[in-house]
């Protein structure tokens, strides 16, 4: 009998994720402060509830990894001018280079991970696993109160 899709995603998640700690563990980078590095090369300047969300953590531990990576020098914050109380995070060059180190320990993980699949299969793996998580992270969209849908379901 096949496991279950979801079954395997979490393993597979499980496994790649304590592969992916330990190729960071040379840097002395746990995974959020890695994944908000990455985050925040690709959008500049969020806030702390923003990369929160984009880092799959809360904002309460959000707040632990920013203090560890501006105490190290990888990011800076500065207020949001007109909104004290908004902090708006930087990379530095810094954290730019931490991040580029770390980049090449994640992908010697997601090339052996990869191996056994040629270009095709390898894209194509990865445009259905976007596609999954955009089907889930819609469904949970859906179920927000105060959610109103852009289009009407389709009924048979």
């Amino acid at each position: 009998m096949e496991p279950r899709i979801s079954y395997a995603v979490g393993r597979l998640e499980r496994v790649l994720r304590r592969r992916i700690v330990a190729a960071l563990e040379p840097d002395g980078l746990p995974l959020p402060a890695y994944t908000t590095l990455s985050v925040l090369r690709a959008e500049n300047g969020l806030s702390n509830a923003q990369l929160a969300r984009r880092a799959l953590v809360t904002p309460q531990s959000m707040n632990e990894v920013l203090n560890l990576l501006v105490e190290r020098g990888f990011v800076r914050r500065r207020a949001e001018p007109g909104h004290g109380r908004i902090l708006r995070t930087e990379l530095t060059r810094a954290g730019q280079r931490a991040l580029e180190r770390c980049d090449r320990a994640v992908d010697a993980v997601e090339q052996e991970m990869l191996a056994d699949l040629d270009a095709d299969e390898e894209a194509f793996l990865r445009a259905l696993l976007v596609r999954c998580g955009r089907a889930l992270e819609h469904e949970q969209r859906e179920r927000r109160p105060g959610f109103t849908p852009s289009r009407r379901p389709v009924t048979q």
